[in-house]
């Protein structure tokens, strides 16, 4: 019956609209068809073209979700024929803002936000017009969608504008939903404007508002935005495992173009770590995705697939025309779409293409088409320019020129740096500056200027370390998280020890590691930045100790020696083989630890743990000798001589030697201001061998000591006597965490104490001692950017952390222990007191003296 069709239809739209506003645009598109079909059957009414409308516009941006642009605008055009047909002009006016509002929403998803403005804008000002309430909450979305297109074409006042008021209207008008919305979208414009940190927070605080609301997909969007933050600072890591969380929920609920996307961003983020093939390959997948779909986001999948194949032809010198001109193609096309700093990328790589196959005029003139930075252009961009720039000015012969593009690229890279919270951003924002760092060192070798190198090296590596450390902010909720951590990895050891399934735990695990991984990032505020370490300031407070900085730069290893107020360069050979054997080493001294090892092992495994010493003590220390003498070292490493206890080299036996990850960090160190306060706390870990002993032996050495152990050594008590010792001592196991450094631990009687809770400290420890496996480690990110627990106790202002590199066994570790303090309480300082230690039995003694000796 004709009436029955109506109805039928009006349920078909309501059941329909559900699954839009639910992503499920599939079944979506299937009942709003089905909706249409049954009006054919109706007659000619107003109430019939009322709701043509409404199921067209619904179906539209269904259709562009799944099927494209062109067929989206289709349906589009449709409905506003059929809106002629419906007599009363409040409802025409109505329809016609919702067709308004929904093909803005498409346009604005297709990559054309201006357009997208221009439809919010009508849809706004409809709703503003009307009185009843249901308008307040539409008149909210429309200004979040607003908000956003603004944002994208880098209108900011405006965008927050917009975003201000949907949070007063939310609140007036309890729309909880609208509000997370507003949050969601304020943390997408502090984005695009580049403050990323505050956008970071936002997205942290949007995140927990879709948990508490059981949102799964909408915590799905947001983690793809979030994960475009994260790549814009360098959290390639970090990224990947947001986008692997958000991938499974998507495809669930079977979104349309953020499966694109996520492809997208798994392209750039395998460009950032040099994976050039799998990014070529993720990028043109996502392409053909969003070309399919009609949206003109393709483009951005094409830059990255482009770069990526610009970088391989440039290694391989194979640079043709027909890749130049696809570059200046696309940046004309990226430019039509109002794509500004990515049209800018595009005409930057022809430039650098056109540098590095000697077309130095042809370059120049497209470096004289791409403007400057603005104020919003993303600073992997600006480091691209700078680059560019240097590699032009180096072709024609201008090193001056070239240092000093690279010196004010650095000092950019620093600002963007100084706005940041946690130790994680900081060290990640390195991989930015790293092809324009080693470019300058190149320089400054081939005129083999000691001086200009040692300041190069000061300015180019280990930025974690410069910053004073202020009071940590407010971490209830990091604590919280970090307890939860705990929790899964002590129920994860029980059942792993039990046999019991741990596959699910794990994930829980991993999940939650990553939560406050990322809280974490805001419960650290950091001070002022150091200024730099000069040449001078170092052999002021060197007295008649020597500083040993390693870089491997062209294949080459090199070392500067500041010794008897002299700089030096000396030039040690391959880097390759000395970082083989520095693998190697830490190897063997893995493999030499347990105790009670059969003799026959020992003798094999001690013989090539031997060998790699050797060979590392004729390639790095003895081509040193004739500058450092017997003089007390401070060694600043590189990528795997962090894990060099350098007190096994041959040379280096019996020698104090300090290990740094920069002049700076080691200056600042230094110069620390001495502990008074006389407080020393012993902390007994479970399962050691032999710590009962180790501790009681210790505690005779320092008679006022706290001593926490058994169901005392609890990780809040240790933090809690931790905040201001002088002397710490903690005999426990622990472990480096190499894909999450700040998860490096501790372990106590209630489970782990990671380095993330080291910056709820307020006054970081003078002196602390781990004696546990590994804890010297580092993950090692671009800049030489160390990062693990004994580098989040320098960072935080500890002044000295002995630690060991290696794992090392309870027996000989106790043994190292009770020699180690028995000289600190003979008044040896940190370095000499560890030397002598180790001396006695170095090669199950691998322990290093970090920071200040």
């Amino acid at each position: 019956m004709p009436a029955r069709a109506l109805d039928r239809a009006r349920e078909l739209f309501q059941t329909g609209f559900a699954a839009q506003a639910a992503n499920r645009f599939p079944t979506a598109i299937r009942l709003l068809r089905r909706g249409l079909s049954q009006l054919d059957r109706a007659p000619a009414s107003s109430d019939r073209s009322e709701l043509r409308v409404r199921l067209l516009f619904t179906l539209g941006l269904c259709v562009g979700e799944t099927s494209g642009m062109d067929s989206a605008l289709q349906i589009f055009a449709e409905a506003r024929r059929e809106i002629e047909q419906v007599p009363d002009p409040d409802a025409r006016a109505l329809l016609s803002a919702g067709v308004d509002h929904n093909q803005g929403l498409l346009v604005m998803r297709m990559g054309q936000p201006e357009q997208a403005v221009d439809l919010f804008t009508s849809y706004i000002e409809y709703a503003e017009r009307q009185t009843e309430p249901r308008f307040i909450r539409n008149l909210a979305v429309a200004l979040v969608n607003r908000s956003f297109a603004n944002g994208a074409v880098r209108k900011r006042d405006l965008a927050i504008a917009d975003l201000e008021r949907v949070i007063a209207l939310s609140k007036q008008h309890d729309l909880p939903y609208q509000y997370a919305s507003a949050i969601h979208s304020l943390a997408n414009v502090r984005k695009q404007s580049g403050e990323l940190a505050e956008a970071l927070r936002r997205y942290e605080e949007c995140a927990k508002i879709y948990r508490d609301m059981d949102e799964p997909g909408l915590l799905a969007r947001l983690q793809l935005d979030q994960a475009e933050a994260m790549l814009m600072i360098g959290l390639s890591d970090e990224a990947g495992g947001h986008l692997d969380e958000a991938l499974p929920v998507m495809r669930a609920e079977k979104f349309g173009q953020e499966i694109a996307e996520v492809e997208m961003f798994r392209a750039s983020a395998a460009l950032l770590d040099g994976e050039l093939d799998l990014a070529r390959k993720m990028a043109k997948a996502s392409g053909r995705k969003l070309v399919r779909r009609g949206s003109t986001w393709w483009m951005m999948a094409a830059l990255i697939e482009l770069w990526a194949h610009g970088r391989q032809a440039m290694t391989s010198k194979r640079i043709t025309n027909s890749l130049v001109q696809k570059a200046l193609t696309l940046s004309d096309e990226l430019a039509a779409n109002h794509l500004v700093d990515e049209s800018r990328l595009a005409r930057l790589l022809a430039a650098r293409l056109e540098v590095r196959r000697g077309r130095l005029a042809d370059a120049e003139r497209l470096l004289g088409e791409v403007p400057g930075p603005r104020a919003v252009t993303p600073i992997d961009h600006r480091m691209q320019r700078r680059l560019v720039l240097a590699e032009l000015a180096v072709a024609k012969g201008n090193r001056r020129s070239a240092l000093a593009h690279a010196r004010r690229a650095l000092d950019e890279l620093g600002r963007v740096r100084d706005q940041l919270g946690g130790l994680e951003l900081v060290s990640a924002t390195a991989v930015h500056g790293r092809e324009l760092s080693a470019l300058a060192i190149r320089l400054v070798l081939e005129h083999n200027d000691a001086r200009s190198l040692f300041a190069w090296l000061e300015r180019t590596r280990a930025q974690t370390y410069r910053y004073e450390p202020l009071e940590a902010a407010d971490t209830s909720e990091v604590a919280e998280r970090i307890a939860e951590v705990r929790n899964l990895s002590w129920k994860l050891l029980r059942h792993g020890l039990s046999g019991q399934p741990t596959a699910e735990l794990r994930g829980k695990l991993v999940k939650a590691q990553r939560e406050a991984n990322r809280l974490g990032w805001h419960s650290q505020r950091w001070g002022r930045p150091r200024p730099v370490a000069s040449v001078s300031e170092v052999i002021a407070e060197l007295g008649d100790k020597a500083m040993v900085s390693f870089v491997a730069s062209g294949g080459d290893m090199i070392a500067v020696v500041v010794a008897s107020g002299r700089v030096k360069m000396i030039r040690l050979g391959d880097a390759q083989v000395a970082m083989e054997s520095a693998r190697r080493l830490h190897f063997d001294l893995n493999a030499l630890a347990p105790d009670h090892l059969p003799a026959p092992l020992v003798q094999v495994i001690g013989a090539s743990a031997r060998k790699q010493a050797d060979h590392l003590d004729e390639l790095l220390i003895k081509p040193l000798t004739r500058l450092t003498g017997e003089r007390e070292l401070v060694v600043v490493p590189t990528g795997p001589l962090y894990a060099v206890p350098w007190g096994v080299l041959p040379s280096l036996h019996g020698r104090p030697v300090a290990t740094a990850p920069s002049a700076t960090a080691w200056l600042a160190a230094a110069q620390a201001e001495e502990p008074k306060t006389g407080r020393v706390l012993l902390v007994r870990g479970p399962s050691l061998q032999f710590a009962d002993g180790e501790v009681d032996r210790l505690a005779v050495h320092h008679e006022n000591a706290v001593v926490l152990s058994g169901d005392n050594a609890t990780a809040a008590e240790v933090l809690a006597h931790l905040d201001g010792a002088d002397l710490v001592h903690v005999a426990a196991h622990g472990e480096h965490e190499t894909e999450n450094a700040l998860f490096s631990r501790l372990e106590l009687v209630d489970g782990p104490l990671f380095a993330h809770e080291l910056g709820r400290l307020r006054k970081p420890p003078a002196h602390v001692v781990l004696a546990a496996c590994e804890l010297a480690l580092n993950r090692i990110r671009p800049g030489d950017e160390a990062l693990g627990f004994a580098g989040a106790m320098l960072a935080g202002g500890t002044r000295t952390v002995v630690a060991a590199a290696s794992k090392v066994g309870d027996e000989a570790s106790a043994a190292a222990m009770a020699d180690y303090h028995q000289a600190l309480v003979a008044g040896a300082a940190p370095a000499l007191a560890l030397a002598e230690a180790m001396a006695k039995d170095p090669f199950r003694r691998p322990f290093l003296c970090l920071g200040s000796g």
